[in-house]
């Protein structure tokens, strides 16, 4: 694998340049320590060996055009000096790898102990629901749960709730989705504000790590009934604007009806009149006149729903214009020219702002001055079976006045408005301050000496 280096101007070896792969490293070709030169004896040159060297320069010139680093260094050491190199010596550019490429291997020793360190959460079990614990009271629901065992990786519950009116088992499939509650810390939560639309309540909950949620807790169902009614506008007066809760004075309704009523008469008389014009379909829903509608001044609207027994709750709000109004419950047996707290059968409050303020209490068209501020907004207590119907401040839950009676007859929830209008909250439980002001009005003497004197039973 030597190489001879000759000079072609004195046509004598002068020197011999050892170049071999073990002697050239190619990413340091700069370095001087890779040229050897070794002495021999000198000898003459014949024309067919300068052609062979020629040939021999030739081919190593092409093998050193790839490597422009080598040549540099070639020529910094030999300078003008021409280059032979035996046909046997073959210049190799191969990089210097191993076969089984370990040096270009991932290192995962770190990520393996991160690994290592890793810790993995169990899935947290199901919670359990107390019933006994829960509270159903002032349109709240308060659910308590606890956890079968001690888990001190649980970092947050998730409540979910949905009403129904189905009365067995909570089914998995209602007519209702669940709704969430979410990121609850403790092992109890207090649903508040919420309308009793519906007889029951269906609650379950599931626990939550870091990592994942757990399995529901069996679903528990609580009773939330509640008295649900709006304004029945079929009975109502002709000026009164009815929309299920809310009700409004109209001076304009009833003689716009009676034009359109009359208007339709005299095209009768005038001509033969067509199927249409004459037909019970092109009529007003409920005909002026008839027994079941509100008529004259008796500006009555009363509820959809009767009472019948138990102990119901609703409030009232009037709007702050409101010139006259009544709130309180009459018999169905209510005639249509009567006004609520003038017969035996209806008794109510009543807020007169016209003229003169006046808050009284009416049956039987007997009145009792009340000498108390008229609230913002009136709740109303009835219980059917104990005979009462109570008065409040909604607010406050200030008693107002009590009527003490003994109901013969469902009564149904009344109400009269003359300008202005009023509106309703139902699906309401009876107030916890209520039921305990209840209790204690029992015993009595001031307002119970009054309504016996008013009232006649």
């Amino acid at each position: 694998e030597n190489e001879n280096v000759t000079v072609d101007k004195a046509c004598f070896l002068i020197s011999n340049i050892t170049i071999g792969p073990e002697s050239i490293n190619l990413q340091q070709v700069g370095s001087c320590s890779e040229l050897r030169l070794c002495h021999c004896t000198p000898t003459c040159v014949t024309e067919p060996q300068k052609k062979k060297k020629k040939s021999q320069i030739s081919q190593c010139n092409n093998a050193l055009e790839n490597s422009e680093e080598l040549l540099e260094f070639a020529a910094r050491q030999i300078k003008d000096r021409y280059v032979t190199m035996a046909s046997a010596f073959r210049l190799s550019l191969k990089p210097k790898v191993s076969d089984n490429m370990t040096h270009l291997m991932v290192d995962f020793s770190q990520e393996r102990q991160m690994l290592q360190t890793l810790k993995f959460l169990p899935v947290p079990k199901a919670p359990e629901i107390d019933p006994v614990e829960c509270l159903v009271a002032d349109n709240s629901v308060t659910v308590a749960w606890r956890m079968p065992e001690e888990d001190n990786k649980i970092d947050h519950f998730i409540l979910e709730h949905r009403k129904t009116n189905f009365d067995g088992l909570p089914r998995v499939k209602d007519e209702r989705c669940w709704e969430i509650i979410d990121n609850i810390k403790g092992t109890e939560y207090t649903l508040s504000g919420l309308k009793f639309d519906s007889k029951y309540m269906n609650f379950r909950v599931r626990a939550c790590n870091k990592a994942v949620a757990g399995e529901y807790s069996d679903p528990v169902t609580l009773e939330t009934k509640a008295l649900n009614f709006n304004l029945d506008n079929s009975s109502s007066h002709l000026n009164l604007k009815v929309e299920d809760t809310c009700v409004e004075w109209d001076p304009t309704g009833g003689k716009g009806q009676e034009s359109k009523i009359k208007g339709k008469e005299n095209k009768g008389r005038s001509g033969t009149p067509s199927p249409k014009r004459t037909s019970v379909g092109s009529r007003p829903p409920a005909v002026r006149g008839s027994r079941d509608r509100f008529t004259g001044e008796s500006y009555t609207v009363l509820g959809d729903t009767a009472i019948e027994s138990g102990q119901h709750y609703w409030e009232v709000k009037a709007q702050k214009d409101c010139k006259s109004y009544s709130v309180g419950v009459a018999y169905k047996t209510l005639g249509k020219f009567d006004q609520l707290g003038k017969t035996n059968t209806s008794w109510c409050i009543h807020v007169n702002n016209w003229l003169q303020n006046t808050f009284a209490a009416k049956h039987n068209n007997k009145v009792k001055a009340l000498d108390v501020t008229v609230p913002e907004k009136l709740g109303v207590f009835c219980d059917f079976d104990g005979g009462q119907l109570s008065f409040y401040d909604a607010n406050s839950k200030q008693l107002l006045y009590s009527f003490k009676t003994k109901f013969t007859q469902p009564v149904l929830p009344g109400f009269m408005v003359w300008c202005g209008g009023l509106s309703l909250s139902t699906g309401m439980q009876v107030p916890s301050a209520v039921r305990t002001l209840q209790k204690s009005e029992n015993g009595m003497t001031g307002s119970a000496s009054s309504l016996n004197n008013v009232v006649t039973q």
